[in-house]
């Protein structure tokens, strides 16, 4: 594989559609609302997107279970505003990478419906059927959304398998027309002239054959027999070869419970180009899993990343993210979104974009948007969260929406939702209507205009993205990291060629003087997220709170 593959080169950008920029004042965004914000992408300096689903779709989980592959949900646009939105894109040399969703429909699709109305006929082995009593779902598989993974459906007379929400019936991988009809329509779309697929859970395309009972104490219960399932392999090789072969288009799985000997076998010689891993979006669970919180340092987030950043060296190339549609915003997580909200939002920045592989921005991830605030669970839009809470008060387990707000306000899908905060005007300045979802209270300070034309978030994502551009040594450069256990510095470095760039952050609330061992005297600053950077007397830098620095060295 070429080391000037485009896609390692790239630094991705996901719009979130529903949230990013409304044209038409219904209150959800639009695909116009896109093109409208192509020129702020431009100087942002991305070079992809990622975007997520706008086909035809009911919206019970905003766009993820899908009507119509090959159709715009009207709320976004037409098919005319795709096209136009896309030629714009490239017009700046910006590619586009679509969401697809190869697990599972809605059950609006027309092959569901006609696969429960006709059970013999050309659909009706589309989805994962099981006949029995309606009382006794056939296993004790639950949904990633809470309660059983199993709704028995009265017009067929059989239960339908649904690993995530009642209304995303699984597609039956194990039949051939189903795969001819995915991969038509993703050949569909390459033909449209888009550049790639992000693949929605794509690892669970295949489930163990006779359905077994899975670990009644597992955290997913039933994953063992869905996720990286018996045919998995050969199902992607096939879609490999039915729709990238020979293109230049980019594969990315988003791929739960991966470890990475099993990403080894989806990339680099597999038939993925990138993959999904998840460990350190899950390490601050608490011992109830995910609806708990659990208390984390900074050497476990350092030994998970570099455990991946040298597991798949010399294998396959890694992705870099803190945020997407399903997590909460990393500035609330993992720094610190009071005091320290711009110093730890750009040393995030820092390590998504100098870290070895290609980086992700979520939309508002660039200017530092934090988590929001739900008082109750009414005002939670997020069916996953809503479902799994209202199960944890059904079974006993809380009280009330009060005894978990705190971690739905940590956890929740929503605080990556709320609309992307433009300027200062009412709703931010992302519609002139009422907003699907509020927006964050605290958009009239943290807001892109704001940040516009000076010393901002915004301002440091830019030039951060200039300077991975423009250092060859921060794309295809080795990776070392230094000093794996001290709990307040995050130091590594990237070397090519002998060139060498060193970074170093200091990821607490105070002070920190220390000696870095990769750093050479001669070392030439590049970057810092403060401005007034002086070494101290004796050779040891002075590191403020989340303070960041790159340096470039001889090696």
């Amino acid at each position: 594989m070429s080391e000037h593959t485009w896609w390692k080169e790239a630094v991705v950008y996901q719009i979130y559609p529903r949230s990013f920029n409304d044209t038409d004042g219904d209150g959800l965004g639009d695909i116009p609302g896109i093109t409208e914000k192509i020129g702020y992408l431009d100087d942002l300096g991305v070079d992809a997107v990622w975007l997520s689903p706008v086909y035809e779709s009911p919206q019970y989980d905003n766009g993820y279970d899908v009507a119509d592959y090959r159709s715009i949900h009207s709320e976004f646009g037409t098919m005319d505003d795709f096209d136009r939105m896309l030629e714009r894109l490239h017009d700046r040399d910006i590619r586009l990478v679509m969401d697809m969703i190869p697990n599972h429909t809605s059950s609006e699709h027309e092959w569901f419906q006609r696969s429960r109305s006709e059970p013999e006929g050309e659909y009706g082995d589309y989805y994962v059927w099981r006949e029995g009593d309606p009382d006794q779902p056939p296993n004790n598989w639950e949904s990633a959304f809470g309660g059983s993974a199993w709704t028995y459906d009265e017009e067929r007379g059989a239960w339908y398998l649904h690993l995530f929400d009642v209304h995303q019936p699984d597609l039956n991988w194990r039949t051939p027309e189903v795969r001819e009809e995915i991969y038509d329509t993703m050949n569909w779309w390459l033909g449209k002239g888009i550049d790639g697929f992000r693949l929605d859970v794509v690892n669970l395309l295949s489930k163990a054959e006779g359905l077994p009972d899975g670990d009644p104490d597992g955290e997913w219960v039933g994953s063992e027999f869905f996720v990286d399932g018996p045919r998995i392999h050969e199902h992607l090789g096939e879609m490999h070869d039915e729709v990238f072969a020979g293109t230049a288009a980019v594969t990315v799985g988003e791929m739960p419970q991966l470890d990475i000997e099993t990403a080894r076998k989806y990339v680099g010689d597999g038939p993925l180009d990138l993959v999904f891993p998840f460990e350190h979006m899950d390490f601050d669970f608490g011992e109830a899993g995910r609806w708990d919180i659990g208390s984390w340092e900074l050497t476990d987030l350092k030994s998970i990343l570099d455990r991946w950043q040298r597991g798949l060296e010399g294998y396959a190339w890694n992705t870099i993210f803190f945020e997407n549609h399903d997590q909460p915003r990393s500035v609330s997580r993992f720094g610190d979104d009071g005091e320290y909200h711009y110093e730890s939002a750009t040393a995030l920045a820092t390590v998504v974009l100098t870290l070895r592989g290609t980086p992700f921005v979520y939309q508002g991830q660039e200017i530092g948007m934090t988590n929001s605030t739900f008082e109750s669970l009414e005002s939670v839009r997020d069916v996953d969260t809503v479902r799994n809470v209202r199960e944890l008060i059904e079974d006993g387990l809380i009280e009330n929406y009060e005894a978990i707000r705190p971690v739905v306000e940590y956890r929740s899908r929503d605080n990556a939702r709320t609309p992307m905060q433009w300027d200062d005007t009412p709703h931010a300045g992302f519609t002139d209507g009422e907003p699907w979802i509020p927006v964050n209270d605290d958009y009239p300070e943290i807001n892109v205009a704001r940040q516009e034309g000076s010393a901002s978030v915004l301002s440091y994502y830019r030039d951060l993205i200039a300077l991975r551009r423009g250092t060859d040594a921060l794309v295809r450069g080795a990776y070392d990291l230094f000093h794996p256990d001290d709990e307040q510095l995050y130091v590594y470095t990237r070397t090519l060629e002998g060139r060498e760039v060193v970074v170093a952050i200091n990821f607490s609330d105070g002070d920190r003087r220390a000696r870095l061992d990769p750093l050479h005297a001669e070392a030439s600053l590049l970057l810092s997220n403060y401005d007034d950077v002086a070494d101290a007397p004796d050779g040891a830098v002075e590191l403020r709170p989340y303070e960041a620095r790159v340096y470039e060295q001889s090696q």
